[in-house]
């Protein structure tokens, strides 16, 4: 695992280089078939070099942000154009990627919190730096204090465990079972800011609407998974009190997700409805790890990789159409199949795997979280067929908002789709609807 930190580090000075830009995209290309060929063992930790290590969750989440980092840069071209801070702007997606990379592959407890809270500052900055409206203060300050406030607890929850158990490694947290409400508050309050749950989702939106392109791709892609990633770790030292108190935080998800869905009828910026649908995604995803059975926690991780494609896919399309008409108004946005009909196809492949309809892996994740969630109280049903009947609505409300209608007779100079673009959203729609080939390896790691 050494070896790819170092090689990540060493492409840093890469950044300052003049005409380097499409260089470092197709290094983090590389890197990612590098790390695809890893040798893994489905069943423990392997891997292991001075405190990382490698498990399948990690596995597929790392391979996700190494992936997803390169489509950012490839996302991005509008910045080499002006010649923005490009150099910072190259070494803010390296370093963030670093501190990812790090975050999913850290052995100690001490030493993930760490890197969960470090990867928040070059977030920070992407946004500050190159968001687009005055608005992105407020945003970046929503951003650090939400996930601040629920992090300390977390911090001193960890210090608990090893004052218990005089060691932070994730790998012996199996042998431990904690019944103690305090803990497990504090443990996963952070996770859930994250995630984001229901009535902590707030800083999303504003985050998402403020942010630069690439800076919605890394939140939607990887920022969220940040919260799933930590549930799915922590959850099993606190099976004892998790049967007693998880009720709470599926109903708030199951409602909450619901809630949203609906709100996302509401939106008329195609960045924020991208944005809500994120949360309502998310929200079976908690419920799916809180049921803590096996169908919900393959269900979350097979949620959590396919939504990260598809959600950071939407993003980008969105900044297609933002590039050219420079409004995210779903009143301007009108009628774009008449201009560009080659990306009207595009926009119908995301939108239907955000519905999740097959061969996208939202799919399966949808099938293993619905089945999860109705062995554990079929009382859930109602709020699931909601939310699945909502996400198909949404999904062709923004589809045929966006493409369908008359024109906006203010687009004077508009120029189709090119390669790039067509290349980026392939490279974000290939592995979501292929990687369904290879289910046997997401369902059987435990």
């Amino acid at each position: 695992m050494m070896k790819f930190l170092m090689m990540f580090l060493f492409m840093i000075p890469l950044c300052f280089m003049k005409n380097m830009f499409w260089m470092v995209c197709m290094m983090m290309l590389l890197l990612t078939f590098m790390f695809m060929n890893l040798t893994i063992n489905i069943m423990n930790f392997c891997n292991l070099s001075y405190m990382l290590g490698c498990d399948m969750i990690s596995f597929g989440l790392i391979l996700l942000s190494i992936w997803v980092s390169a489509l950012m840069i490839m996302a991005s071209e509008s910045l080499m154009k002006l010649n923005f801070y490009l150099g910072f702007f190259m070494m803010n997606i390296m370093l963030l990627m670093i501190m990812l990379y790090l975050t999913f592959s850290m052995m100690n407890l001490f030493m993930f919190y760490l890197f969960f809270e470090g990867s928040l500052i070059p977030t920070l900055m992407l946004i500050i730096g190159w968001g687009y409206q005055p608005e992105r203060i407020q945003a970046g300050m929503y951003l650090l204090f939400y996930t601040l406030f629920a992090s300390l607890p977390l911090l001193m929850g960890i210090f608990f465990i090893y004052n218990t158990m005089n060691s932070m490694m994730i790998y012996f947290l199996k042998f431990y079972n904690y019944e103690m409400i305090y803990l497990y508050l504090s443990l996963i309050l952070a996770f859930l800011v994250k995630m984001p749950m229901y009535f902590v989702h707030l800083w999303l939106p504003k985050a998402h609407v403020e942010a630069p392109i690439s800076g919605s791709m890394i939140l939607a892609a990887i920022m969220l998974k940040l919260g799933g990633y930590g549930l799915l770790r922590v959850m099993i030292i606190l099976q004892k009190i998790g049967f007693k108190m998880n009720f709470i935080f599926v109903v708030i998800s199951l409602i909450g997700g619901l809630l949203i869905s609906m709100k996302c009828f509401c939106q008329i910026d195609m960045k924020s409805l991208i944005a809500y649908s994120s949360v309502a995604h998310m929200s079976m995803v908690i419920g799916g790890i809180m049921t803590m059975n096996y169908w919900g926690f393959i269900g979350a991780y097979i949620m959590m990789m396919g939504h990260g494609l598809c959600s950071s896919g939407m993003f980008c399309l969105s900044n297609i159409n933002y590039e050219r008409l420079m409004s995210r108004s779903l009143f301007l946005n009108k009628g774009l199949m008449n201009l560009m009909p080659s990306m009207s196809l595009w926009w119908f492949l995301m939108m239907s795997s955000n519905m999740a309809a097959p061969p996208s892996l939202n799919l399966m994740g949808e099938i293993s979280l619905i089945n999860s969630l109705i062995s554990w109280s079929w009382l859930t049903m109602m709020m699931l067929i909601m939310i699945s009947f909502f996400s198909a609505g949404y999904s062709l409300y923004l589809y045929s908002y966006t493409q369908h209608g008359e024109y906006n007779l203010g687009i004077y100079s508009f120029y189709s789709g090119v390669s790039r673009e067509y290349l980026m959203l392939c490279l974000h729609w290939l592995p979501l609807n292929l990687l369904i080939l290879k289910i046997d390896y997401f369902m059987i790691w435990f």
